[in-house]
This record gives structure tokens, C-alpha cells and sequence, in this order.
């Protein structure tokens, strides 16, 4: 049998694990990120050397999260226990995925920004402003909670609002924040932070999709937001 490099045998700073420490798990290809989860070699191959051919066998990652236990303990050097673990990553893998697909709404109106901030604007007393932070297809990444004034006035610099975005690779970012005298009309403040923040954004790449106001309906008003672009506020 032709024999393999063994990760003891590389030197530190080419072991999968330092170069994940070191580098960064993106820096890895696929042989030494699965190499990583086999740990050790069996039957005299080494760790690498079979998630080589676990990647030789099944030719791409979708295919191998497909196997079943029986298919991957086929592969020479991976017995009952690292098929189980292969399994078992790939497994949370997939559920990770479905929950983030389930749990990512598309922000493309006001009416879902209001929909999913509403009920925490509601307990704040004093103007909260957030970024929500969105991927190129205006998906949600998180939302950010930026700064809190008093009950009429909010202070936002722009680099404490595009900070986090930048950190999370945002393509866009949307602005919302209460008010809690429940009038959710713009001030002349609001307006002019939105602008600002607008030609900020352009700046960095970044595009501000709206700025969303968040009040309370009542029966002249039965809208409890406003969008300061539907209201032709988004010109810089």
C-alpha cells in the first residue's frame, strides 16, 4: 500500500487545525475541513488521505451529504464511527440551512419591516433606532440596534450605523425607528439623518432601501408606521 502523509508528520503550521486557528476555517479546502472532523486515520491511512477519497468517491459536497452510513464506511479508512460523525455534521448542516431559510424574512416593503418590529418597538420608551441589516436578495441578516435618545431626539453618526453591516457583508440596510408619542410623522431630524445617511451609504456601496417610523394606528391614523420613501423623502 502506498503510503500517505499523515497530519502529525506536516509541519504545525500546514496542520488543518492550526490553519483554521491561524487563517480561518475559509481559508481550508474541502479535504482538510472533513479531514478536521475525521480527526485520526484507520487501517493506515491518514485523515487527509481519506477525505481525498471520500471527495474522489462521491464528487461533491451535496452527494456526500447524501451517503448513507453504509456508502461512506465503504470508503477505505472511515469505519462506523467517523461515518456516523460525517453523518451527523452534514446533518446539522442541512437543518441549519432549512432554519435559516425559514427564519430569514424578505424586508421588501414597509409593511414587513413594521410587521416584524412592531411588538418590540411597542416597549420602548424612549426612540431606539435599528439598521436591519439585509443580504443582496433584501433578506434579513439581523437587526442591529444602533443607539437610543431621549423621547424626541435621536443622535446617529454613520459609522456607528454601517459598522455592523460592514462586519456582516450587508448589501443593504434598512432604518427604523419608534416614536413614542405614537405620531409616527417624520421630524425635520428624522429626515435629515436619512439623507445623511443615505449619501453615507452610497459611499460605501451600501444602499438605505427606507427608513421605516413605527407609532401607533388610531382611528384618523389606522397606518401605525410611516416610510419616509413612500413619502418622497429619498433624494440626497
Amino acid at each position: 500500500m502506498t503510503a500517505n502523509p499523515r497530519i502529525k508528520d506536516m509541519a504545525l503550521q500546514d496542520r488543518p487545525r492550526e490553519r483554521l486557528v491561524a487563517d480561518g476555517a475559509d481559508a481550508l479546502d474541502n479535504a482538510s475541513l472533513l479531514a478536521i472532523l475525521l480527526r485520526t486515520g484507520v487501517q493506515g491511512y491518514s485523515a487527509i488521505h481519506c477525505a481525498q477519497q471520500l471527495l474522489a468517491k462521491f464528487q461533491s459536497l451535496e452527494a456526500l451529504a447524501r451517503a448513507s452510513l453504509d456508502e461512506l464506511r465503504a470508503v477505505k479508512g472511515v469505519g462506523r464511527d467517523k461515518a456516523v460523525t460525517l453523518k451527523a455534521a452534514f446533518t446539522l448542516a442541512r437543518r441549519m440551512a432549512e432554519e435559516l431559510q425559514r427564519e430569514a424574512p424578505v424586508l421588501d416593503t414597509p409593511e414587513r419591516v413594521a410587521e416584524l418590529l412592531r411588538e418590540e418597538n411597542r416597549a420602548y420608551e424612549v426612540e431606539t433606532l435599528q439598521a436591519l441589516l439585509l443580504n443582496a436578495r433584501h433578506r434579513l441578516i439581523r437587526v442591529e440596534k444602533i443607539c437610543q435618545g431621549t423621547l424626541d431626539t435621536l443622535l446617529a453618526h454613520p459609522r456607528e450605523v454601517f459598522r455592523p453591516a460592514i462586519v456582516a457583508k450587508a448589501a443593504a440596510i434598512v432604518l427604523a425607528h419608534n416614536h413614542p408619542s405614537g405620531d409616527p410623522t417624520p421630524s425635520e431630524a428624522d429626515i435629515k439623518v436619512t439623507r445623511d445617511l443615505i449619501r453615507a451609504g452610497q459611499l460605501l456601496k451600501i444602499e438605505v432601501l427606507d427608513h421605516v417610523i413605527l407609532g401607533r394606528a388610531t382611528q384618523e391614523r389606522p397606518r401605525d408606521y410611516v416610510s419616509l420613501r413612500e413619502l418622497g423623502y429619498f433624494y440626497t
